[in-house]
């Protein structure tokens, strides 16, 4: 990481922290109330140069639901809270890895972080990926994160999950992943935040035609 890179990080940490810890509270207030479970979740991932470390979300799934430790699929759907499911949508889940960011374990804008059963099946692909720090979005979260979800959501047991992100997701994000890694620079990180940013309004907003039209 560069330490233009980390500046960067650190300054939007900054900013974000003055409207994000209340919202963040909030979340936590809401989850307490709703009960059924703890509030946040941790999940080992692997960093960069191979180091892993714990990143942390908001619980979204009843408690339980990850005794798997496989990536999310249409088997795991019906475990999802309807609190959790709003969570989701706008990505508030992911608001604790502001700590993550903090210790320097993730950035803003990198690949996603990859379970370590999938470094340990792929070492190949992951190779060039984990030179880097992972982030909270990037280019294959901008470009690929739809698709991801469209595959998995019809998958119908833990099984068929794991076979379709191994064949389908591993090398489509690892491709992207390595183009961010040849292009990145400050400006393009903050490309993609705007990026994911105009891709959660823009969800929002077909969440709520569909409801009129419903």
């Amino acid at each position: 990481m560069t330490p233009a890179k980390r500046v960067l990080d650190l300054a939007l940490v900054a900013l974000i922290c003055l409207p994000g810890l209340p919202v963040l509270a909030g979340c936590i207030l809401a989850l307490r109330i709703a009960g059924g479970g703890g509030v946040f979740y941790g999940s080992v991932r692997v960093g960069q140069d191979g180091r892993p470390f714990t990143l942390w979300k908001l619980r979204t799934m009843a408690p339980g639901s990850d005794a798997d430790g496989g990536v999310s699929g249409g088997a795991k759907a019906g475990r999802i809270t309807p609190l959790g499911r709003h969570l989701r949508r706008w990505r508030l889940d992911e608001l604790p890895q502001l700590w993550n960011i903090l210790k320097g374990e993730m950035s803003f804008v990198g690949p996603r972080p990859p379970l370590p059963r999938y470094v340990e099946r792929f070492p190949h692909v992951y190779a060039d990926v984990l030179r880097a720090r992972p982030g909270i979005t990037g280019l294959a979260t901008c470009l690929y994160h739809r698709r991801e979800e469209a595959l998995l959501a019809a998958c119908t047991s833990a099984e068929e999950t794991d076979a379709v992100y191994s064949r389908r997701c591993v090398p489509a994000k690892a491709r992207l992943d390595r183009i961010y890694l040849r292009r990145a620079s400050p400006a393009f990180d903050l490309w993609l935040i705007g990026r994911t940013a105009a891709i959660l309004i823009a969800g929002r907003g077909r969440g709520q035609q569909r409801r009129r039209a419903a």
